[in-house]
Formats: structure tokens, C-alpha cells, sequence
């Protein structure tokens, strides 16, 4: 299978599932290979704060989901393990029926740490709306 075709199938696993992912119901993947992803989303009322733009808790959400596909796409073996650090700079608004682009890269994955970059642009990458940073403990999460 290839590794577009792989991310797709956790992406609906995780949209469609039971817990907190089903926020990316939404979401549609454009690419995924050699440690990247790159999804898309059209700001919709369910991605809204009080306030009428994109949420920042989504904006965090979305961070840590493409970047741990754009990893499962270097690296697979361990699992993606957990979240160490995740750093989220805000720099526009979002609002409703604007399409976001997440950009995620893997910059570099050892044996217990990865650490990975997210963008999230709109206008055809003319306005950064958010960068992210993000660290992930490598390896099997136990009780």
C-alpha cells in the first residue's frame, strides 16, 4: 500500500472512531510520503471559538495530528508513541468558508525523539496562520 493510501486509511480510522479525533472528520489529505503530509479543511462552525475564527485548541489538534501521519511516513517501527512538546505560534485568523492548508515535516526521528514542523497557511500560502513545533516520545506508551 502505498504511504498516501496508508495515512488515509488512519486518518478514517481516527475520524470515524469514538474519542476526540472524530474532530478530523473533515480533514482531507492532499499527500503523504518521505516524512511530509499535507492536509486541507474548510473552516466550518464546528472549527469556530466564541470569537467567530478557527479555534486555537483545534489549530492544536490538527498540529499533532498531521505531523504524527507525516512521521508515520518516515518512521514506523516503533509506533508514534506520545506527545512530549507541542508549540503552537498563532499568527492570523481563520474564518468560516476559508480553505487552511496543514503542511507537516518530519525534521528529524532518532530512536526515542522525533521532532516535526507544521504550517498552517490560507490563500494559496499567502497568509501563515499558525506554525507548530512538535516532539514525540518514540515507542510503546505502557500503563
Amino acid at each position: 500500500m502505498c504511504k498516501l493510501g496508508f495515512i488515509k486509511n488512519v486518518l478514517e480510522t481516527v475520524a470515524n472512531g469514538k474519542g476526540f479525533g472524530r474532530c478530523m472528520k473533515n480533514v482531507r489529505l492532499l499527500s503523504a510520503g518521505d516524512g511530509k503530509c499535507k492536509a486541507q479543511f474548510t473552516v466550518t462552525e464546528e472549527h469556530l471559538n466564541h470569537g467567530g475564527f478557527l479555534h486555537g485548541g483545534f489549530t492544536s489538534t490538527i498540529i499533532d495530528c498531521v505531523s504524527t501521519y507525516a512521521l508515520m511516513t518516515y518512521k514506523t517501527d516503533p509506533p508514534p508513541g506520545a506527545s512530549v512538546d507541542l508549540h503552537v505560534t498563532f499568527l492570523k485568523a481563520a474564518f468560516p468558508g476559508e480553505t487552511v492548508t496543514v503542511d507537516a515535516k518530519t525534521i528529524r526521528a532518532g530512536k526515542k525523539l522525533a521532532f516535526l514542523m507544521v504550517e498552517l497557511t490560507k490563500n494559496d500560502g499567502k497568509d501563515i496562520i499558525a506554525h507548530g513545533q512538535h516532539t514525540k516520545y518514540l515507542g510503546v506508551i505502557k500503563q
